[in-house]
């Protein structure tokens, strides 16, 4: 069994860690995360897009059958899930057993970015949405939306979906400049932390969208998660030849462990310090156990 990482930071890898019903595959394996019981909710590009799990990988249940285009992101907190259909450009918020709690946007309707093909350059950035990638909440109970393919932008929504702010144009160089924003996440003081894809890069800013920071040691960043020490798990896709690899790195985006690994498009850190890597159309789910 594959041991990787260093110290504290010392995992054991489970491949295929999922026990799926007789007769049941994952599709295109999107986005993996957690609820408060450390159970796990796997989104795939297939029905039944949600499927649930113990953390040993018992099957537990399914949901949102019909319900998404194209599924792409997840993230739970305080139980409620949060969720994002890419190509249908809208935002969902679930119970934790599939009921529908609100929508951000409208189905089929795509803001006017110029963008045609998914993952290219905007010529310009415009409002949501066009193609977003996750949607997460912070404290304050404000919820941000990293929006994406077609699109070059952060969002900032109150609460009841009310649009306060947007931030970012298409880029490859500046601060403030996205190519595929992917995955977000905000930490307790409210920061935002960006995984700017394209741009091999992660962007810090302040709730309001302030500019403050840059980690410019990355892969093509997929994913990002954090734990309750503050530190961040990122899942990265590999680029110019250079392996994918799970890299964990703390507040000033110092690298405290890294290691090589398959490309999951996303990824997840319970309150285990177990990772969890959504490893896309190789349509499996691996597991890292945090060795103590």
């Amino acid at each position: 069994m594959t041991t990787v990482g260093t110290g504290p930071y010392t995992y054991r890898l489970t491949e295929s860690w999922a026990k799926l019903p007789p007769g049941e595959t994952f599709g295109n394996v999107s986005a993996v995360s957690t609820d408060s019981r450390d159970r796990v909710y796997v989104f795939q590009r297939k029905d039944p897009p949600v499927m649930v799990f113990e953390r040993d990988g018992t099957y537990l249940s399914s949901w949102g059958i019909g319900a998404f285009a194209n599924p792409h992101g997840i993230y739970i907190a305080d139980d409620v899930v949060y969720l994002t259909d890419r190509e249908d450009s809208v935002c969902l918020t679930y119970t934790l057993d599939g009921k529908p709690l609100q929508v951000l946007g409208q189905r089929g309707v795509h803001s006017d970015t110029g963008c045609e093909r998914p993952g290219e350059l905007v010529p310009r950035a415009a409002g949501p949405f066009n193609y977003p990638t996750e949607m997460v909440p912070a404290p304050s109970g404000n919820l941000y939306v990293t929006d994406g393919y077609r699109n070059a932008r952060v969002h900032r929504f109150a609460a009841d979906g009310r649009l306060i702010t947007s931030w970012g144009q298409g880029g490859k160089t500046e601060p403030n400049h996205f190519h595929l924003p992917h995955s977000l996440v905000v930490d307790r003081d409210g920061l935002v932390y960006v995984c700017d894809r394209e741009n091999n890069r992660i962007q810090v800013f302040s709730a309001d969208g302030k500019f403050l920071a840059m980690w410019p040691d990355l892969r093509r960043p997929l994913d990002i998660s954090i734990d309750r020490d503050g530190i961040f798990y990122i899942s990265e896709g590999g680029v110019n030849g250079l392996s994918p690899r799970i890299s964990l790195m703390d507040k000033q985006g110092h690298v405290v462990a890294r290691w090589d690994s398959l490309s999951a498009h996303g990824s997840w850190v319970d309150a285990n310090g177990d990772i969890y890597l959504a490893l896309g159309a190789r349509a499996r789910v691996d597991k890292y156990v945090r060795q103590r």
